[in-house]
């Protein structure tokens, strides 16, 4: 074996080992975070997560299962908890069945109360009659609790319903831990080592060769909406630009916009504002080709029915996919599908399929994607839940036997305040379905003060990059006259709001700076780099070489020779 490689496969281990230090070397070692999620019913539930964690030996004895009933507004308590400790954040699972006898299908809603609040909604579950489904979420406590119940709900109640549970686990993480958990899945699924050799002209290992590396782009895209309060405002340009490197239009795209009147097509702002974004090398999500909520459809729209109805959406997606085909990476075919049926419940159960369909065929190299709210937010939306969301991709895949290709998971991610390990859990199980998934309008309720939306903002952000399923971020944080939809990064002269300034430092922080080093005795330089594309440059003797190379998702070193 060459040195070169042996010191590339040391790095490699040192890489793995400095991983791990960093996860366990908190205060309080702890746990390895388990993303294992399961999406699809098994006639027998799994060991549980962590060995059960807090709810080890808690299941009832025997069988390791328990049978709940509920009964009218009633509910009967699932485990109680001792000693909840305030900011602790706590990840919960269980296996679910429903019973012979009770309904075939129930939503079943984990709850918990302590002793000063009740959260509606810790984790949640499409359960069936016959075989398990898994729930999968979690908690943390504004203050601690001495004794806490944690129960269950059947959604569809006829107070008949009984549940069969097993393999319950409740897992404690400080927040020191959970934050060596985040660092750990940065660390390996958005870095990658690199080892750069120099050698000489005969070969020879080049010693004490100026190494400087400088990532010129990003793999993982963090961005932006906007609108067309951009155009022609030269200091909102130069902020934007300085800062990110993807973007959405707000409302530029959708049909009220393009074609407010039948007949009388208008794609001014959005040619401009495609223009701002070629000339900086910006890439752009179609948003929307559809919206199924009626209130954001055109007026003219909304009173036609039948072959017309089905004529217009035809003419809107070619009209739009035709003109911008291979502008946008990504479609929003029918936005938020999951709360609103209004092409479907006009043109058939087919029309979402049909919509899809029309849209590969428009722009097959575009991903499409399905796009809502409340999927990773919160898990008291029934509409909305994590595994209708699956359901619903499942479904289209599926469709007569063929079905569409799904591309991409959208998930808006309005927040007001996040349940981290609720969205951690939600997008485990996301995962399963193997598809990027992308957070497409984050922002946090304008309900809450600067300073609270800066805090909930970063901790939303963390969990995002952190995941790797999510293939990136997009901030509903358009600005306008009169600010933003929820939440603005910076204020009318263009000086950063607390929010703006978290994104600043996490733009800072997940980029690759500046690396400048010397060749050890094998002509050797390594180190950690965030994914992205990379210019290098060797000087050596008066002599100067520069070369680019890039770093993708990849668990083996990555090698750049070059010579001098």
């Amino acid at each position: 074996m060459k040195h070169s490689s042996i010191i590339g496969f040391i790095f490699c281990a040192i890489y793995s080992l400095l991983a791990a230090f960093i996860l366990v070397s908190s205060s309080n070692d702890g746990p390895f975070y388990d993303s294992t999620a399961y999406t699809e019913c098994r006639a027998e539930p799994e060991k549980p997560l962590y060995n059960g964690g807090m709810l080890k030996g808690e299941e009832a004895s025997g069988s390791g299962r328990d049978t709940l009933r509920s009964v009218g507004a009633s509910y009967t308590p699932a485990y109680i908890l001792h000693n909840l400790t305030q900011n602790t954040i706590y990840c919960f699972s269980i296996w679910v069945k429903i019973e012979a006898g009770s309904a075939s299908t129930a939503r079943v809603r984990a709850k918990l109360r302590s002793d000063n609040a009740t959260l509606n909604c810790v984790g949640s579950v499409s359960a069936k009659q016959g075989c398990w489904s898994f729930l999968k979420g979690g908690f943390l406590l504004d203050s601690p609790s001495q004794l806490s119940i944690l129960f269950f709900e059947t959604t569809n109640d006829d107070g008949k319903t009984q549940l069969e549970v097993a393999s319950a686990s409740l897992q404690p993480f400080t927040q020191d831990q959970w934050k060596n958990n985040q660092d750990y899945f940065i660390n390996t699924a958005r870095k990658r080592a690199v080892t750069i050799h120099v050698a000489g002209e005969s070969g020879e290992s080049v010693e004490g060769a100026a190494v400087n590396v400088e990532q010129i782009s990003k793999d993982f895209p963090i961005g932006s909406a906007i609108s067309k309060t951009i155009l022609g405002n030269i200091p909102y340009q130069e902020w934007f630009v300085k800062r990110f490197d993807a973007t959405v239009f707000e409302n530029e795209l959708k049909w009220y916009a393009t074609e407010p009147h039948q007949g009388k097509l208008n794609y001014t702002f959005a040619d401009q504002m495609m223009s701002f974004v070629r000339a900086n090398r910006i890439i752009a999500r179609g948003h929307n080709i559809f919206w199924e909520d009626p209130k954001y459809t055109p007026d003219w729209v909304r009173n036609l029915t039948g072959e017309d109805l089905r004529s217009a959406v035809n003419q809107r997606i070619t009209s739009l996919m035709t003109r911008y085909r291979g502008e946008f990476v990504h479609w929003d075919v029918s936005n938020e599908m999951l709360h609103f049926d209004f092409y479907e419940s006009r043109l058939g159960k087919n029309a979402s399929y049909e919509l899809f369909a029309a849209a590969r065929e428009l722009d097959s190299l575009a991903t499409l994607f399905l796009n809502d709210f409340n999927v990773v937010e919160t898990c008291s939306d029934e509409r909305s839940t994590v595994d209708e969301y699956i359901a619903r991709v499942r479904e289209l895949e599926r469709y007569d036997g063929g079905g569409m290709r799904m591309d991409g998971v959208g998930l808006e991610g309005h927040f007001t305040r996040p349940n981290v390990a609720l969205m951690r859990a939600n997008l485990d199980k996301l995962a399963t379905l193997e598809l990027p998934v992308w957070l497409t309008e984050i922002d946090i309720s304008s309900t809450l003060d600067h300073r609270t939306q800066a805090i909930y903002l970063e901790q939303v952000l963390r969990e995002g990059f952190s995941h790797p399923s999510v293939n990136g971020i997009i901030l509903w944080t358009a600005l306008h006259p009169n600010g933003c939809y929820q939440m603005c990064l910076t204020d009318d002269k263009f000086i950063n709001l607390p929010a703006g300034d978290v994104v600043d430092k996490k733009l800072l922080e997940w980029t690759t700076g500046e690396v400048k080093a010397k060749t050890d005795d094998h002509g050797t330089f390594s180190f950690l780099g965030f994914l992205g594309e990379y210019r290098v440059s060797i000087i050596y003797e008066g002599k100067t070489v520069n070369s680019s190379f890039s770093l993708s998702r990849d668990p083996e070193t990555k090698h750049v020779r070059l010579r001098i």
